[in-house]
Formats: C-alpha cells, structure tokens, sequence
C-alpha cells in the first residue's frame, strides 16, 4: 500500500487507530515514521515534506541521518538541499552523486565521505566538478567499497587508479567508461591488485591496448562482465586470452573495436557469452552429426 505514495496526501496524512484519529507526527517517529512510512516515499516527495514546518523538517533530516541509502533517480538535486539532507549521516552503504553532477564538488563530498566510512557502493558517474582528491579520499576512507562507478569523469588518472586498488581490493564492480587519462599501466596494477573484479568497463578509452585486457583476463579470473566498446587498440588476441582465461564470462562488449574479429569472438559465442555486436552475415553454424547406420543428419 505504501508503495503507492504518490497517492498520498503528504500534508494531510493521518491514521486511525482503535477509533481515535491521530495525527502524523503524533506516531512514534523511529519506529514507524522513519522505518516504516518515510522509507517508501520518493526523494522529491521527502523534500517537499520537509517544508511544511519545523517538526516536519525535524522528522526529515532524522530520517536521512538514518538512511543507509541515497538515491535520486531521475531527478536534480539542489546543493542547499543535498547538503541539508546529509549533513548529520554516518550510516551510508549506497551513495548515488549523478544526480549532484552539475554543481558537486570536492568541498560537498569530501566531508560526507570521511564521516561514512562504510560505504560499499558509490557513484560519481559524470561528476566532472570533481577532483582526483576525491578518489583518493574514498579509496583512504571506504577500504570496504565493493562497487564503485566513475564513467565520464576527466579525474581519474593512474594516480589515484593506483590508490584504489591499493586500498580498496575487495571490489567487484568497477566502471572506468570514459576515463580518458587512464594508461595501460594502471590498468594492469588494478587488475593485479582487485583480482575478485567480476564487472569491469573500460569502454571509451582510446589508450587502453591488448596489454591491460590481458591482463586483467589473467589476473580477474572471475570476470562475468566485460565492456571494451570503443576501445579502438584493443585486438584478437585480447579477446582470444579473455576467453581463455575467465570460464565464467557472461557478457563481452566490443562495439566498434574494429581490431576485434568474428575469429575471437566465435568461441565465446559457442559458450553462449552476450555480446554486442552480431556475427557476420553468412556465418551460420554447420553442425553435421552422423548417426549408426548409412544416414547424416545435417543441420543448418
């Protein structure tokens, strides 16, 4: 029912109970405000609520200290607001900036990363207000982090690369899309260093060679998810070593590598591995079994 929330009356929320009609606020706020009712409202919602009055915003940002996840799908929130929501939470395990990405800085997150040092997944997808100190910071601070999204930020060099990996071993999902400062180097030192990765892109990355994928396929044996789309020096070879090296590969992205042929990439579709481009005209598989007896049975 509370999944429905655009339903409600914000303001005008009330419940009965055994005949007595009670008023929001008058319901116990931890237990059943903040973990039961406020949890199932939308981020714009909350926002909105906070400005009915002094109690309401009260109510709010105790929910938010509370919160062990911050997520705004689809929506744009203000610096003011951001900072008012977050100031008071040290129990972040999800933290999502994209939303943030046209004003946030290394000022705003700085401070909320050094007070939530449990976070496991963090993204900073298109945060190009960022600095390196930034990363470098998280990977100090969140030795813990298991998934970590830094597509299209200009920031990320092999320096502070090397600091998370350094620090941050224990991840399993990273996305480097569009990190154009990244070298072949700090691609074979994260991967030597996170060798648990089981999701890595590097698609976007005009640098990146066969060197770094082979790399990583040899140290990141339990890679499920590959994306080295647009990765224009990446080769055969590469790809002949990835599905050599990681039994577990599920899905391979190499749009427009144009080094990368249907020679590689045959085996890992026998293997039933998702990719991204389809197998050339004319290249349906021949399968001829022959049976006891003076009959072959061929299949096209």
């Amino acid at each position: 029912m509370f999944r429905k929330a655009k339903s409600i009356k914000l303001v005008a929320l009330c419940t009965v109970t055994t005949g007595v009609r009670c008023r929001l606020l008058t319901l116990p706020w931890e237990d059943v405000l903040v973990s039961h009712i406020l949890c199932q409202l939308p981020l714009r919602q909350l926002v909105a609520l906070q400005r009915v009055s002094k109690r309401f915003r009260t109510l709010i940002r105790l929910f938010f200290a509370k919160c062990t996840s911050f997520e705004a799908v689809g929506l744009r929130v203000p610096k003011e607001a951001f900072c008012s929501l977050v100031k008071d939470n040290t129990v972040l395990r999800k933290l999502s900036l994209e939303s943030c990405s046209s004003w946030l800085t290394d000022e705003e997150l700085l401070p909320l990363v050094s007070r939530n040092q449990r976070l496991m997944t963090v993204d900073m997808s298109g945060c190009v207000g960022l600095t390196r100190h930034s990363l470098v910071a998280l990977s100090l601070t969140c030795v813990h982090l298991r998934q970590l999204a830094v597509a299209r930020c200009a920031f990320v060099d092999g320096l502070s690369l090397r600091s998370l990996a350094d620090h941050c071993g224990a991840l399993r999902s990273l996305d480097l899309s569009g990190c154009c400062r990244l070298k072949d180097d700090a691609i074979c030192y994260l991967a030597k260093k996170c060798a648990r990765l089981t999701f890595l892109s590097l698609a976007g990355n005009e640098n990146i060679t066969s060197d770094s994928v082979e790399e990583v396929a040899k140290n990141c044996r339990g890679l499920e998810h590959l994306d080295l789309s647009c990765c224009l020096r990446v080769r055969d070879q590469a790809v002949r070593t990835v599905a050599e090296y990681c039994p577990k590969l599920q899905s391979l992205k190499v749009k427009h590598c144009h080094r990368v042929t249907e020679s590689s990439l045959e085996p890992l579709r026998k293997r039933n591995v998702r990719m991204d481009v389809h197998p050339p005209p004319g290249r349906e598989r021949l399968s001829i079994t022959v049976r006891s007896g003076p009959y072959v049975n061929i299949q096209v």
